[in-house]
């Protein structure tokens, strides 16, 4: 015969095992695993929907130009650097100032030249006639003569090299003249008439330009009354 009431204490004793055992078992998981699935008959919840991780961007790098670019400024078509159909007897390497059109030609040979935009001597400080290039300079510093500390007492005594200087990146200086053809701090002054009697171009240009020229290299400057060949773009 069923003893019922034995049956009932076993029961109860069995539930209250359970229990435990299920408790040990939620206590000893981690609490970032997955949820244990106790009765396998039932159908477990949806696990917690995660949020993607928002990746951050890093700042964009500033990239700094080199020293010899100076200045980023956008000449007009006609005095940005190209070669020209130009004709002339002089010998390759030549370099030629046309100074009325604010014109500097480093000869090529075989009718061409390279044509760069140049800035030259304002209104009474012109001049022209056939020098060499007795000297060159990178970043140059600048002493200026007394005739234009006459005239600008203002001016520095001595200015040592670098971006601010007015000599720019690279100077080639003309025989025993004071006059250089040399860069600028001021690209917006590229094809003016504006300086002492230098003739000066972008710091990209003069870098170009001091790369092609050498020591002894003749320069011819003409005249402001006289009309120089403007030469056709090739490229």
């Amino acid at each position: 015969m069923l003893n019922f009431s034995a049956f009932i204490s076993n029961s109860h004793r069995v539930a209250v095992l359970g229990a435990l055992a299920i408790g040990a078992i939620a206590l000893s998981a981690p609490a970032s695993a997955t949820p244990v699935q106790l009765f396998p008959f039932l159908p477990m919840p949806p696990a917690p929907f995660a949020q993607p991780q928002v990746q951050t961007a890093p700042p964009p790098v500033q990239v700094a130009p080199s020293e010899d670019e100076g200045t980023v400024h956008e000449l007009p078509p006609r005095l940005r650097r190209q070669v020209v159909s130009y004709a002339t007897r002089e010998a390759p390497g030549t370099v030629i100032i046309d100074t009325p059109n604010t014109y500097l030609y480093y000869v090529l040979g075989g009718g061409q030249a390279i044509r760069y935009g140049i800035g030259v001597g304002r209104d009474g400080f012109t001049w022209s006639g056939v020098q060499s290039v007795t000297r060159k300079a990178e970043w140059p510093d600048w002493t200026p003569p007394p005739e234009m500390i006459a005239r600008q007492p203002y001016l520095p005594r001595h200015m040592a090299g670098g971006p601010g200087n007015p000599l720019g990146a690279r100077a080639m200086y003309l025989g025993g003249t004071v006059y250089r053809i040399h860069g600028t701090n001021a690209p917006e002054t590229i094809g003016t008439h504006v300086s002492s009697g230098c003739i000066r171009l972008t710091n990209q240009d003069v870098t170009d330009l001091y790369s092609r020229v050498s020591i002894g290299t003749k320069v011819i400057v003409r005249p402001m009354d006289r009309r120089a060949d403007l030469g056709t773009s090739t490229r």
